[in-house]
């Protein structure tokens, strides 16, 4: 095999996995190998998992089947499942699908390029612990090179909640957040890079202790940092949202007007079925804390329907919650089980209740995201350029409260950020023009 081999990468769920694949390119890089956007070439497939959609086992397995006719072609083709399934599944993945080469969790990709020399010697590589070696300090600096003006930068992982419905805490493991100055230092390299906006990730973000202030802390240490413009953090738990951070929303210009809150439910009853420990009545309230101290703040979260037990009234609860809250944008999904989790082992509400539900729920954040697209009309915005649009002439970017907008730009606003009066709202994107 060849010095200069090639790596495809497919990357499933949330942002976290995104930078951890990142990360796992970069490790594999030390080791010859550069990245390809096919399948078709490689010599080595990463499947970086996510084991928070339904039966994202199952799917993984399938996907996994497209690939044999690409190894039975290929015998020295490598195959390797990453991530949250491969965490939970560990060798059972090996067993059902023989072709796959190395199996490695979430807090172990650090250990990539010694599973690689494992299987070019045709054995096969597993390694599902949870090491007591920092990944990230064993991953050292990042490589240098120009990069998009927007990056996830890791500074938390793992989650001590249990909600009833989540498998992170048994695949990503206990909290453990990144000590400050190795986080600071990699944001110093990233803007070194070209990157203007960082976005801060964990499981539970806002829970981050690793500087004696907290997040709000690693924020204002950040805010220092001359040619870093944005701040964003994602996902938080409204238990962690402490005083600090929220006066933080209202006193940092580099903290962007955006928050992705999860509630889950907005009755009391599910609520403490799943393990939220706090009530929709603490929620609403911290919300409105929140806006207090940045009223343009755009507000998101994600909602679980049908959760076991759920009545019709848990459900208008629900709804009623979302009524009093109006959301920007939210994420939205029937329950469905997961292995292992409390809730799993409760009676299941029925399909066509739980279909019902969702497309009501759905109809009425959607009606709330719309009126908000709308009300940036005849606005002015910031907007970070990040790139080249369908149109010529027409470059991509993020306003404050990452709406997507097009604009006609010349593309050395690439990168930049530039003021774009927003002339018209479609219901996932803004248009506008340039403000001279």
């Amino acid at each position: 095999m060849s010095a200069d081999k090639k790596l495809f990468i497919k990357t499933y769920g949330c942002q976290m996995n995104v930078y951890d694949s990142e990360r796992m390119a970069e490790v594999l890089g030390g080791k010859g190998y550069t990245q390809t956007d096919t399948p078709d070439d490689a010599d080595m497939i990463l499947l970086n998992t996510c084991h928070i959609r339904e039966k994202a086992a199952e799917k993984i397995y399938s996907e996994l089947g497209r690939f044999k006719g690409l190894k039975a072609a290929n015998p020295d083709l490598k195959i390797g499942v990453a991530g949250c399934v491969a965490q939970a599944e560990g060798e059972e993945i090996i067993k059902r699908q023989p072709m796959v080469d190395l199996v490695v969790g979430p807090q172990s990709y650090h250990r990539l390029p010694a599973m690689d020399d494992a299987i070019q010697t045709g054995a096969k590589a597993l390694d599902i612990d949870f090491p007591e070696d920092d990944k990230f300090e064993t991953l050292k600096k990042r490589k240098k090179g120009k990069r998009a003006p927007t990056a996830f930068l890791t500074v938390q992982e793992g989650c001590d909640k249990f909600c009833a419905f989540c498998v992170v805490p048994y695949t990503r493991g206990a909290e453990v957040s990144r000590p400050s100055d190795r986080v600071i230092n990699e944001a110093r390299e990233l803007v070194e890079s070209g990157v203007r906006e960082i976005t801060l990730l964990g499981q539970n973000v806002n829970a981050y202790n690793g500087h004696e202030g907290g997040l709000a802390g690693l924020i204002w240490a950040l805010d220092k940092i001359d040619g870093l413009d944005r701040i964003r953090f994602t996902t938080s738990h409204p238990n962690d949202m402490d005083d600090v951070l929220i006066e933080a929303h209202g006193t940092c210009d580099k903290l962007m007007p955006y928050l992705h809150l999860p509630v889950q439910s907005g009755s009391d009853r599910i609520l403490q079925a799943m393990n939220r420990k706090h009530t929709a009545e603490e929620y609403v309230r911290l919300i409105e804390r929140i806006r207090d101290a940045r009223p343009d703040l755009l507000l998101s979260g994600d909602f679980i329907v049908g959760f076991p037990g759920e009545t019709d009234q848990d459900f208008e609860d629900t709804m009623e919650l979302i009524r009093t809250v109006n959301y920007g944008q939210a994420y939205s999904f029937k329950y469905s089980t997961r292995p292992g989790t409390p809730a799993a082992e409760k009676p299941q509400l029925p399909e066509d209740v739980m279909s019902e539900r969702l497309q009501a729920l759905q109809a009425l954040l959607k009606s709330q995201q719309i009126a908000a697209q709308d009300s940036m009309v005849g606005r002015t915005v910031k907007v970070l350029f990040e790139k080249k649009g369908r149109e010529d002439g027409q470059l991509i970017g993020k306003s404050e409260y990452l709406h997507a907008i097009y604009a006609d730009a010349p593309e050395d606003a690439l990168g930049d950020i530039r003021d774009v009066y927003v002339a018209e709202a479609g219901p996932n994107s803004l248009a506008g023009r340039l403000v001279a």
